[in-house]
Formats: C-alpha cells, structure tokens, sequence
C-alpha cells in the first residue's frame, strides 16, 4: 500500500491475513489492480470483510438485476452524491459491461438522457428519488416498479444496491477516496 488511497493515516494492524492477500491476488488477476476501497478497508480485516461480503452478494450474487443494471444503480447514486471515487469505479464498470463508453458518460453526466428500457428508466428514478428522499418512498414508488416488470425481491434488491452505495458514498466522501487510475481509461 505504498499510494496514499485516503485523507486518513490508517495502516493495517500488523501483516494482512493468507485470505485478504489472496483476495488481493484474485483482484489483481481479474481486474487488473486492487480496488483503492479494499486497499482503504485493509487497515481493519474484518471491516474489509464485511464491506466485501456485503459488496459481492448485492453486486455479483444471484438476483432478478443484471450486473449491468446493479452498476448503473450504483452510477446513478453516486451521480446524485456525487462521489468522485464511485463515479470513476462504477462509471467504467458500465462502460465495460455495456460495451458503450457513450452510456457510461451518459449514466455518470444525467441518466435521463440515455436510451434505456422503461423497466431500466423506472429503475433509476426509484434509486435516485430513494437517494434524495427516502421519507417520501410510498406505495406508489414500488407499484410503478412492479408495473413494468420487477418483483417485490428485485424491488428488494434495487432498493438494497442504493443502500449500499449510498453508505459507500458517505465513506468515500468522508475520507477523501481516490480512485484507481486505471479507471478514468477502462473501456472507453
């Protein structure tokens, strides 16, 4: 951990554990670098832990949401925190997984003026009305994501990736994140 990833001095606590250098090789191996948000949890493992446990159940585990989907979630909330770190991060992985480095902008910059599906555009605007006003969720929100398809798990789902995010904004905010160089040039 030689490039300073956050405004904090935090070390890890002694040598990382055979699992988290591990973890770190398959990050390596698969993407090509170790994700600066891992790097920034290490100084505790069993924060790291959670956050990846967490992270790959909603982002990689089974649900009714495409990867795609779940990244253009976690875009549109960062977009509307405006989290630096998960705009790049996030920003690349729909560029790659869409094949279209014009939606990956598009999603980042305003999401409406993409062409997405209605299931998608219903999507997007329950997570950023979730994002700017979670008191004011009401029937009504999840009824018109039912309306165009999704079940009341994928409702869960969508509403659980914008949860998470939104957390993963604050941190970022928080400590001042920088993200992976790499990013700004993946799949454009």
């Amino acid at each position: 951990m030689n490039k300073r990833v956050t405004a904090l001095d935090l070390e890890p606590s002694g040598e990382l554990s055979e699992a988290t250098l591990a973890y770190f090789a398959k990050c390596e191996e698969k993407l090509g670098l170790v994700p600066n948000v891992l790097r920034s949890y290490a100084f505790d493992e069993k924060k790291l832990r959670a956050f990846t446990d967490m992270y790959n159940d909603l982002m990689l585990g089974d649900s009714g949401l495409s990867k795609l989907e779940r990244e253009m979630i976690a875009v549109v909330v960062s977009s509307v925190n405006h989290c630096f770190y998960c705009l790049v991060a996030h920003g690349a992985a729909v560029r790659q997984l869409s094949g279209d480095p014009a939606l990956g902008e598009m999603m980042v910059m305003n999401w409406r003026v993409a062409e997405l599906t209605e299931k998608q555009s219903a999507m997007l605007a329950f997570v950023e009305k979730l994002t700017e006003q979670p008191a004011k969720m009401h029937d009504a929100d999840r009824a018109a994501l039912r309306k165009v398809g999704f079940s009341d798990r994928d409702i869960w789902d969508i509403a659980s990736v914008a949860a998470f995010f939104n957390m993963s904004n604050r941190v970022a905010a928080a400590v001042e994140m920088q993200p992976n160089p790499e990013y700004h040039a993946q799949a454009r």
